[in-house]
């Protein structure tokens, strides 16, 4: 994919699908690097990609879905892991900065 460029996704004549695929390649690893950091901020960024990534894919994959709708098996499991990703994001969220708000508020050790 690194070689061919924006034409690895070529097969998505929506050029706003390739080009939101493509920065994929940056934006992937960063929600990675936040969320192991525990970072609000990753958790934000993992749900808000998960649900552009689960609707480019249904708007990428529509017109053969509609010609062939065996093709659906192809996105059941990104549905799924999608739905597990924003739905996971809020309790996630609201552990975190549960956590933070308690870190702040902790004594100084002696």
């Amino acid at each position: 994919m690194t070689r061919e460029g924006i034409d690895a996704y070529a097969m998505f004549p929506q050029v706003a699908l390739q080009v939101f695929f493509v920065s994929l390649v940056v934006l992937d690893p960063l929600v990675i690097v936040l969320v192991g950091l525990v970072r609000r901020e990753g958790i934000r960024l993992a749900g808000a990609l998960m649900v552009l990534d689960m609707c480019g894919n249904w708007w990428g994959n529509w017109h053969w879905l509609r010609d062939d709708p065996s093709q659906l098996l192809r996105l059941v499991p990104l549905s799924i892991f999608g739905v597990f990703v924003v739905a996971s994001a809020l309790p996630m969220h609201r552990r975190v900065a549960g956590r933070a708000c308690r870190s702040e508020t902790a004594l100084p050790s002696a």
